[in-house]
């Protein structure tokens, strides 16, 4: 479990203008969830994200992975063992000139033997869908091949915890499908905790639970229906509910008697069937 109580996080704490990034959150995110965390340039979500496997510390506040604490200096690696990271950007996380190499990359510097090496590549490759390309330079691939080379190259360590920083914000409609299809996988059928950053409300498509960042603070939790039924608020932090939630609502409006928190297309057909 992770156990964020109360944490604040200043950039340039010690100068006159410095910046209060988070103020005050707290959030629990339990084994076998996939949370999206929402909100606009600025929001605090990235920085959050950043102190789940220590990247950053609060200055304020603990966050706890599994009752370690992220300032335990001695933790540190056995934190980053538990917690992946994946940047919004693959070019920023791939050094290796083959994909294979890539995904060994990670296990060889902690010392794992060879043949637990190979038996993690092929695991890792086989749930990313990318065996073929197995010899081939990451820099040649698309962008969404790009993302599933970073996220394997993260599952080779063997983490209890993914953690993505708008990982389909540079990809294109494709590549975020095939990337956002595999953090489905990996949630629902090998149990990793998905914690998806986010502002593309497409993301949220798998996601069993939205916290929403505003100004620093968490303004909603809960489940993406009740989350995207609150469409006029969403509006007051910046942010649009997906088309099918919006369209829901404006027939809401007019008159029309359909449930709220309606997400996707064919549950839309089907209210519209049944009226």
């Amino acid at each position: 479990m992770i156990e964020i109580n109360n944490i604040s996080h200043n950039y340039n704490a010690e100068c006159q203008d410095s910046l209060k990034a988070l103020d005050g959150v707290s959030l629990t995110v339990q084994k076998g969830d996939f949370v999206c965390i929402l909100g606009h340039n600025g929001s605090g979500k990235s920085t959050l994200a950043k102190h789940l496997n220590a990247l950053l510390l609060p200055s304020e506040g603990d966050v706890l992975i599994d009752g370690i604490n992220t300032k335990s200096e001695k933790e540190l690696w056995q934190i980053r063992k538990k917690v992946g990271f994946v940047f919004q950007n693959p070019d920023s996380q791939l050094v290796a000139p083959t994909v294979e190499e890539e995904l060994a990359f990670g296990p060889e510097n902690i010392g794992i033997p060879r043949e637990e090496i190979l038996s993690r590549i092929e695991r890792a490759l086989q749930i990313v869908d990318l065996g073929r390309f197995r010899t081939s330079p990451p820099h040649l691939l698309s962008g969404g091949q790009k993302q599933r080379v970073a996220i394997a190259s993260v599952l080779t360590m063997d983490p209890e915890y993914l953690v993505l920083d708008e990982p389909t914000a540079m990809l294109d409609p494709l590549g975020q499908s095939e990337v956002l299809g595999t953090l489905e996988e990996l949630n629902s059928q090998r149990n990793i905790t998905v914690i998806l950053v986010t502002q593309n409300m497409s993301d949220t498509v798998f996601a069993k639970r939205v916290v929403v960042m505003n100004s620093g603070r968490v303004v909603l939790d809960d489940s993406p229906r009740k989350v995207f039924s609150e469409i006029d608020l969403l509006r007051s932090y910046s942010l649009e509910a997906p088309p099918m939630a919006l369209l829901c609502h404006e027939l809401r409006r007019s008159g029309i008697r359909m449930a709220p928190g309606i997400l996707t297309v064919q549950e839309m057909a089907e209210a519209l069937c049944s009226l």
